[in-house]
């Protein structure tokens, strides 16, 4: 992983700065010390804002200062959902770049469509903010290398949502796998199992008023408004979204990884399709990916979309392969197996977290927020940092890249790079509406 972030630091930070939209810079400021509070803004407050805002009020010593959101509608639900929930209704903005100007804001949580997270997290760091942002932290591999080069460049904080990194159980399933528990790791299987019914074929119709669409789309091109892509759907467009691979493959994809502790691929295989309905969705909703790494070992992802997978299993979940035996993990639990498949132990999260459903609530968005508090105000590290947690994210854009290319994709272990399909390679970057291209 050090070869990746000394290349990225070389290549991508330059003398000029970051810039976007004329952010201006406030440098180091907010220091704070290990008892301090810390105010935050969470911005895209639809659904899995509602894990983050659980697990910030878990914490005696935050406050949410913002609700952000670009539709009074959700702004409203979301208030009445804070009123029940924790008690108070921080204030409201619709204009995030309004609350990067605020000084007494510490941290922003991230919940926004994808193509909004590695941009508005760039000029969040700008602003001098630390950033929580889910996952996938960017929806291109341009953007991926920028933010980790940003947060490089103004030393603030950036975790990603892949909250399983903070499971006590996996942590230790970690720790057990260094020490041999399972011999030789040499395989990781990750799977995600849903049944999503279709989106239709949407219509052309008047923005409604409650919705600023102008900043609904911000860096993306813009799109006439559909009324089948708010407030949900925009992740099967390619415009906005980057398909199931990233939506709920990161997390699995980033968990293999970690077990079997390797960093980018050398090769990338994908097969799959659309294969049920004759509707909107722009990427395949069923996928088997294949990624081999140095060392003789790989790791392959399979999405189910639409049509639960059978022999039925957890939503999701890894399975991990050595030498000795084998491990099951997911986000409530650790189940470990020697090679004839009987059990030796088992261990489970002291609070359930939720598998499939949108906002995702549990334990484990308490333990990555808090994990996140601690490496502000103490300096701890990270569990999901962001020049590690981007590797992940380049992992699924390489998926989809391999799924355009109907052939495996040869990769720069260094870079990440594609050397053997320039047509794909044209996805690196995306095009970005004048004016809201993230530059350094």
């Amino acid at each position: 992983m050090n070869t990746r972030r000394d290349f990225i630091k070389k290549t991508t930070v330059g003398a000029t700065g970051l810039t976007l939209m004329g952010t201006p810079s406030f440098g180091l400021a907010n220091v704070l010390g290990a008892n301090d509070k810390l105010r935050v803004a969470v911005i895209g407050v639809r659904s899995r804002a509602k894990a983050h805002v659980i697990a910030i009020y878990q914490d005696p010593n935050a406050e949410i200062l913002y609700n952000c959101d670009v539709d009074d509608v959700i702004i409203n639900e979301h208030n009445s959902w804070c009123q029940r929930n924790i008690g108070y209704v921080p204030k409201v903005e619709k204009d995030f770049r309004k609350i990067l100007e605020d000084k007494d804001v510490d941290a922003v949580f991230i919940a926004t469509p994808e193509h909004w997270h590695a941009p508005m997290a760039i000029m969040a760091l700008q602003a001098g903010k630390h950033v929580y942002v889910e996952k996938p932290c960017s929806h291109n591999p341009y953007e991926n290398d920028l933010l980790v080069a940003a947060q490089n460049k103004y030393g603030k904080k950036v975790q990603m949502g892949n909250q399983q990194r903070s499971a006590k159980t996996s942590i230790m399933a970690m720790t057990d796998i260094k020490n041999g528990v399972i011999g030789e790791v040499y395989k990781a299987e990750a799977y995600y199992s849903n049944n999503r019914g279709s989106i239709g074929k949407g219509a052309e119709i008047s923005v409604p008023k409650t919705l600023d669409w102008e900043l609904w789309q911000g860096p993306a091109p813009r799109e006439s408004y559909r009324d089948n892509v708010h407030p949900y759907n925009w992740h099967w467009f390619r415009t906005w979204g980057t398909g199931e691979i990233h939506n709920n493959g990161t997390h699995e994809i980033d968990i293999s990884r970690w077990a079997l502790g390797v960093d980018l691929p050398e090769t990338v295989t994908s097969f799959g399709g659309k294969y049920t309905y004759d509707d909107d969705w722009e990427f395949v909703d069923n996928q088997q990916v294949t990624y081999t790494f140095p060392g003789n070992k790989f790791i392959t992802w399979t999405g189910h979309s639409r049509g639960m997978m059978k022999p039925e299993r957890p939503g999701r979940g890894v399975t991990i392969y050595g030498s000795k035996g084998t491990i099951e993990l997911s986000r409530n639990f650790y189940k470990l197996y020697d090679l004839g498949g009987n059990p030796i132990k088992f261990e489970f999260e002291n609070s359930v977290s939720a598998t499939t459903n949108t906002q995702g609530i549990g334990g484990l968005d308490v333990d990555h927020v808090k994990n996140f508090f601690n490496a502000i105000r103490k300096d701890e590290s990270l569990h999901a940092d962001i020049n590690d947690a981007s590797i992940s994210t380049m992992l699924c854009h390489l998926g989809n890249f391999a799924q355009d290319a109907g052939h495996s994709l040869k990769i720069d272990i260094k870079t990440g790079k594609v050397l053997n399909n320039e047509t794909v390679m044209n996805n690196w970057k995306r095009e970005y509406e004048k004016g809201w291209e993230p530059k350094l």
